[in-house]
């Protein structure tokens, strides 16, 4: 049995929904933010040393990195589902934005919030990470021109593994100048297998 290791408004989510796509059994345990610090609880280290989610475990394997989960279940339990046949020009493209969603684009969106936090004194860093954020919602964007998904004409785990970025700016109020990126979004967050992992996984602050 595949165990979710979910912890609220986090990246844990897209596993939930990438599951429930694939029509896959699975049970979850829950983890709750400290509502002061918003950091993840201490009994998170128990199932993976830095004391992050998503983790999953399946029977004896363990798996932790949202990117790495989604090939995993997609390749074992996908029978050939939601993504392209690989060595085809279309599984290139998968890949390519499956390890780009965390390895680019999440992290001028990180570098906002935590320089956020710094009030007057990270104002210099502003310009700067601003100019990037654009530049990476741009160039999904226009990948997005003209078409539903980012691969292809069907949802792939690209697309999942992908969902969290325009979530995270959607809740710093950018996606209105990115009218293909807000429209996916939409399309995404309307499918009956997203709702059923909300239904499941709680509450997600993200997802509005």
């Amino acid at each position: 049995m595949i165990i979710v290791h979910h912890l609220n408004d986090s990246r844990s989510q897209r596993i939930l929904w990438l599951l429930e796509e694939l029509g896959a059994p699975y049970e979850i345990k829950h983890y709750a933010r400290d509502a002061a610090t918003r950091l993840a609880p201490p009994e998170l280290t128990a199932v993976h040393p830095l004391g992050k989610s998503p983790v999953i475990t399946d029977g004896d394997q363990r798996v932790h990195e949202s990117g790495a989960i989604i090939d995993y279940l997609i390749r074992r339990h996908g029978g050939g589902r939601l993504a392209p046949k690989p060595g085809s020009a279309e599984h290139e493209s998968y890949l390519q934005w499956l390890h780009y969603a965390e390895g680019s684009a999440m992290l001028p969106l990180m570098m906002f919030m935590y320089v956020a936090r710094l009030g007057e004194a990270g104002a210099p860093l502003h310009p700067r990470i601003d100019g990037e954020i654009a530049n990476h919602l741009g160039y999904v964007d226009a990948a997005l021109a003209g078409r539903q998904f980012l691969v292809g004409d069907e949802l792939t785990g690209a697309d999942v593994q992908m969902s969290f970025v325009g979530e995270v700016a959607g809740a710093f109020g950018r996606l209105p100048t990115y009218p293909n990126l807000a429209g996916w979004i939409q399309r995404l967050h309307a499918r009956p297998a997203f709702k059923a992992s909300i239904e499941k996984g709680g509450a997600y602050g993200l997802a509005g």
